[in-house]
């Protein structure tokens, strides 16, 4: 993936991870080794892999840009899930980690941490749902958050870009919460 980029544009300055996948299986009783392996290796290791084969280019031209997809329940989670909560949790460490050591590179390094957002996630339980059925699915679930809405994926977008351009020069190690106001439901408001 790495090379056919490099190949295609020459370098990589920007590098967003944003793989991700629950499993079927969430409480600590339930998940097997190979389902905390597989889920850890998806939402974590492939993080590190990533940035680990981008970031020599990276310091070479002392310039780049790495965004980690973390989640909500890395940091609040509304039930347990534990190996994808355990991974996203590691992703934000890892973030906050790889800015301690590539802020001499001019290499900034952020995390977005996602609340419930709308998105094809949701689609095989929407399957044979009516568009109002749908409607209706989606309002219930942005009822979750003070903002009593879903976010949109432009919405995380809106921030990765923000994070990449020069209004943004002085962030680095950050894990940016876009969950329409959930931290504050932990502090009781």
């Amino acid at each position: 993936m790495v090379n056919t980029t490099i190949g295609k544009y020459g370098r990589i300055d920007i590098l967003v991870n944003s793989a991700g996948a629950l499993g079927t299986m969430w409480s600590l009783e339930e998940v097997t080794e190979e389902d905390w392996d597989r889920i850890i290796d998806l939402n974590l290791k492939s993080v590190f892999l990533c940035c680990k084969a981008i970031v020599p280019g990276m310091k070479e031209r002392k310039y780049g840009r790495i965004i980690n997809i973390s989640s909500m329940g890395a940091v609040s989670p509304p039930r347990s899930v534990v190996h994808y909560h355990a991974a996203k949790a590691g992703v934000i460490s890892l973030t906050e980690n790889m800015a301690l050591e590539l802020v001499g590179y001019n290499i900034r390094v952020n995390a977005i941490v996602p609340g419930p957002i709308q998105t094809d996630y949701y689609e095989p339980r929407l399957k044979n749902m009516t568009d109002k059925e749908r409607e209706d699915y989606f309002a219930t679930k942005g009822k979750t958050a003070p903002m009593q809405r879903m976010g949109k994926a432009e919405e995380i977008a809106n921030v990765a870009l923000f994070l990449v351009t020069e209004q943004s020069s002085y962030i680095t190690g950050e894990s940016i919460n876009v969950a329409g106001g959930l931290p504050l439901m932990s502090l009781g408001i």
